[in-house]
């Protein structure tokens, strides 16, 4: 299974760039062993345009353009469902284990995703009840995904 993470808006230089590239490199490296084929981050620029729901679609139009045919979508998302480290891990290794081709994440941009990307997902994800910064919800799906890879190979990393 490939994953890929679409973001809307880019990580400039500086420690969130740098944790978030970490995180995908170790990933890279135990997911290799797990039957994961790669960790592709896909950066699309914020919609200039002038109203929230001109902005919300042509962002969608723009992640929809870079997820695969059939692949499984995960939405971030502030009122999503809150998943601990563990479940993420085997919901990651059961669709692995179905096949699946792509696990897409996506992560939008300051007004949200389109409802029909919502829609679309298979899963529904937030990292608490607070607003996170867009910059923040990278690094800490990075860190997940590759924290659920550690727990599937049964790496010490995670000490639950």
């Amino acid at each position: 299974m490939r994953l890929a993470v679409i973001c809307i808006g880019r990580l400039k230089q500086g420690p969130e760039r740098e944790l978030a590239e970490r995180y995908r490199e170790r990933f890279d490296d135990i997911g290799r062993k797990l039957g994961f084929r790669g960790l592709d981050i896909h950066d699309i620029a914020e919609s200039r345009a002038r109203d929230a729901t001109t902005r919300i679609a042509e962002e969608a139009a723009a992640i929809a353009a870079l997820i695969p045919g059939k692949s499984t979508l995960v939405a971030l998302d502030e009122r999503g469902k809150n998943v601990d480290s563990t479940s993420f891990a085997q919901q990651l290794g059961r669709w692995r284990d179905e096949g699946i081709a792509h696990t897409v994440f996506v992560i939008g941009g300051a007004d949200g995703l389109s409802p029909e990307l919502q829609r679309r997902a298979s899963l529904r994800m937030a990292f608490g009840a607070a607003t996170w910064p867009h910059q923040m919800v990278r690094v800490m799906l990075l860190e997940q995904i590759y924290r659920a890879a550690t727990i599937l190979a049964g790496h010490p990393y995670h000490r639950a």
